[in-house]
């Protein structure tokens, strides 16, 4: 059962405090309510994450970050009486009512109230009244109020909810259309007296009501003046800096990147790991690196082993007699594809009348694959030094029964103490790295190769290990292999050496204007590039708006072709999207308008698919928050995608098991 009273103190610790909330009562009242009583059932393990989720009557509790940063907005303190209107799940006045003394809480939704007054009840919180109303009127019979918080979207400040302020009171609402919210505080200064002030970009459902909006989102209110004091919204000035996207084949296409192409390293996107026009822009884009700049080396979001077998199909490196088909392990798709075939059949024949040296590579960043690593270490010992080779297998040996499957490693790690194999492979590591200068005669290609592998076998054995723990320090310590690969490809190939890499937007989108470093202390390639190597890096993102996407529903489950749920209103997808251009390049450098800038340094939900798509559950799934142009330098959009072709097996006739060697 989950250790809720522990969850709830990291929530206060990393997701308030560490982000900003300072005031001890809404702290204290944070610590106290438990979150888990007011989520719908079945979603109970997704309570102290800080996200919104999913309520009855397609409503929503806020984050615990926007429910914190709206009650200390609002100043409210011990003694005060205090108005809510959205009352919801009931979760954010019954953290009020642990500070004020007493609380009125309107919903219009007749079961959401009920549901909302029935929870407060059970907790015993007996200075909350959940009430059921038109909020946008507020509760002029229980006026005036010391503060008034707003959980939905107005397009104005409601008139009737400032004449229910005290002086010296505060009102928080947001306001605005959907996707073009803000956060504004009003205060009484005097009786006929208000400042305003904007606390930022949020996103919030809108509100219904007299004052509000309608139920078919035209405004209540009769006293606008359409067009007044209007400005151009985020999508519309999407539309004006969107470069538009030739055909994947058009030379021109290419083209369009020359601006990143004196950077030493470019990161290229995408919003899922099966979705076709991703691996084909990212191909076009790459071989016009190759071919007009001089990139040599293409490191991917792959396995080492399985790379390394393409890559000497693609260098015309030798063959090896006990080669197996690479990338056969899950997921199969990720990398054994139409999309992937063409492009490494293209780099061969690119590189078949160039010297070895000047020939572009294909590598692998990741950490998995153990058992394929240990293989490669071993092959390239016995072949160059046999007694090496037997100590290394005597080391090895505490890891043979998990090779297959190394995740059952970590378990029995876990059951017989840490780091039960680390400093075995760490000394081989170690072994093979002081053996360079002895080694290198031999091939600085298979060398490299080798002293990857035993790099790749140190880390994957403390990854499985601490996978069990979850949270920043596996996620961590990958991306840090990841990164480290690359750097020592890039080392190795010489100073002047530049790559380009392919992962999924949530390792090479910086991780510091995501949840993932800001709530979650989780780091990413795209960060340790940037840190390394500063203005020499571009990252590029990529998304879609709809479509289909090849994933899986479980981890090792079989790939399905799934229909992607349109972008949520409140999301960044959705403005790429309403601006009315199907595909384009948004270049989000100092090029770019700076209001466009402005608009989308501004936090909003961003959506990321992997290996795995679960679109019932897409919202806390696969949308994370982030602030999108301090993200990327740069970003594709396809509005309407489709799924990648498998070469597996069972997916196509003809294709020989010698993929990608085709003999």
């Amino acid at each position: 059962m989950p250790d809720f009273v522990k969850q709830r103190e990291h929530m206060v610790k990393v997701h308030l405090a560490q982000r900003g909330i300072r005031d001890p009562h809404v702290l204290k009242a944070m610590r106290k309510v438990p979150r888990e009583r007011f989520v719908s059932e079945g979603l109970e393990e997704f309570t102290y994450e800080d996200s919104a989720l999913p309520i009855e009557e397609e409503q929503t509790i806020s984050q615990p970050y926007i429910v914190a940063a709206m009650i200390e907005a609002a100043e409210v303190q011990p003694g005060d009486h205090v108005l809510e209107v959205g009352a919801g799940s009931g979760y954010a006045a019954a953290v009020m009512g642990q500070i004020a003394q007493s609380v009125v809480a309107i919903e219009r939704h007749p079961a959401l109230g009920k549901l909302a007054a029935a929870r407060i009840a059970a907790l015993g919180y007996d200075n909350v009244e959940i009430r059921i109303g038109d909020g946008s009127a507020g509760a002029p019979d229980d006026a005036p109020f010391d503060a008034i918080l707003v959980a939905a979207a107005g397009p104005d400040v409601p008139p009737t909810l400032k004449q229910q302020l005290k002086v010296g009171g505060h009102l928080v609402i947001p306001v605005g259309e959907l996707g073009d919210q803000k956060l504004c505080k009003v205060s009484r200064t005097a009786q006929d007296r208000f400042e305003e002030a904007n606390l930022g970009a949020v996103r919030f459902v809108p509100l219904i009501g007299g004052e509000g909006w309608r139920e078919d989102g035209s405004r209540a209110a009769s006293n606008h003046v359409p067009g007044a004091s209007r400005r151009l919204s985020v999508p519309e000035m999407i539309a004006k800096a969107a470069e538009p996207l030739p055909e994947f084949d058009d030379p021109a296409f290419g083209k369009l990147f020359d601006r990143f192409a004196d950077r030493r390293v470019i990161m290229l996107g995408e919003a899922s790991h099966g979705t076709t026009e991703f691996y084909q822009a990212r191909a076009a884009i790459t071989r016009h690196l190759i071919e007009q700049h001089g990139f040599t080396i293409v490191a991917l979001e792959a396995d080492w082993p399985d790379a390394a077998r393409v890559d000497r199909y693609v260098r015309h490196r030798p063959r090896r007699e006990d080669d197996e088909p690479p990338f056969q392990r899950f997921p199969t798709w990720m990398w054994r594809n139409t999309d992937i075939q063409a492009l490494t059949g293209w780099m061969h024949e690119h590189n078949k009348a160039k010297p070895l040296e000047a020939r572009a590579g294909f590598y692998g960043l990741d950490i998995y694959n153990m058992s394929g690593s240990i293989g490669a270490v071993l092959d390239y010992l016995d072949r160059i030094d046999p007694h090496a080779a037997a100590v290394a297998r005597e080391r090895y040996g505490c890891l043979t029964p998990w090779q297959r499957n190394p995740a059952t490693y970590g378990r029995a790690a876990l059951s017989r103490g840490y780091a039960q194999c680390e400093k075995a492979v760490i000394e081989q590591c170690r072994d093979l790295l002081e053996r360079r200068l002895d080694y290198v005669a031999h091939s600085g290609d298979d060398f490299l190769d080798a002293a990857q592998n035993a790099r790749l076998i140190a880390s994957a054995e403390r990854y499985y290990r601490i996978m069990y723990y979850g949270g920043a320090e596996s996620w961590n310590l990958r991306d840090t292999h990841m990164f480290e690969t690359l750097r020592q490809l890039l080392e190795a190939k010489g100073s002047g050496a530049k790559a380009i890499v392919w992962a999924h937007n949530s390792h090479i989108g910086d991780a510091r204007h995501t949840d993932m470093g800001q709530s979650r202390d989780e780091l990413n390639i795209g960060q340790l590039a940037r840190e390394q190597w500063g203005d020499d890096v571009a990252l590029i993102g990529f998304g879609t708006h709809t479509g289909t996407v090849a994933a899986a529903t479980d981890w090792d489950g079989d790939m399905e072709v799934k229909r992607v749920n349109p972008s949520r209103p409140d999301s960044l997808e959705r403005q790429c999207h309403d601006s009315g251009v199907s595909r384009f390049l948004l270049d989000l450098s100092v090029n770019c308008d700076a209001a466009l800038l402005g608009r989308l340094s501004e936090p909003m939900l961003e959506r990321f698919i992997g290996v795995i798509y679960r679109p019932e559950t897409e919202l806390w799934s696969h949308y994370s928050q982030a602030v999108f142009a301090r993200q990327f330098d740069a970003f594709v959009w396809f509005d309407e995608t489709s799924a990648v072709t498998p070469l597996g097996p069972e997916d196509h006739e003809g294709m020989p098991e010698t993929y990608p060697f085709g003999e």
